[in-house]
């Protein structure tokens, strides 16, 4: 059986993001789901563990969009039907973006 790892909620979140690795070109992405330490998102081709980018989405919160731009690691990617998943871990989240999540995640 799979045995679940993750330690925070997740909410499925379903908007456009964008994805901005250390090397190389940004990509466009599409979320699965958020929580307060990472998100998984949606690419058309994989990242590689390990990678280091920028990741930017919004999100409405109280009727507002807010945008969140943290830089995040690859902890997985895996192929599912014809787009890859890739798991990342905030690093650094700055405290708007902090409380902006808290008040998604609700």
């Amino acid at each position: 059986m799979f045995n679940e790892q993750r330690s925070t909620q997740r909410k499925v979140v379903k908007v456009k993001a964008l994805v901005a690795p250390e090397e190389g070109a940004a990509v466009a992405a599409r979320t699965v789901d958020v929580s307060s330490s990472g998100m998984c998102v949606s690419v058309a081709d994989p990242i590689g563990v390990g990678t280091t980018a920028q990741v930017r989405f919004d999100l409405l919160v109280d009727g507002k969009p807010n945008t969140i731009q943290v830089k995040s690691r690859v902890s997985y990617c895996i192929l599912s039907g014809n787009e890859f998943k890739v798991g990342f871990t905030f690093l650094n989240l700055d405290l708007s973006s902090m409380t902006t999540l808290a008040k998604f995640l609700r």
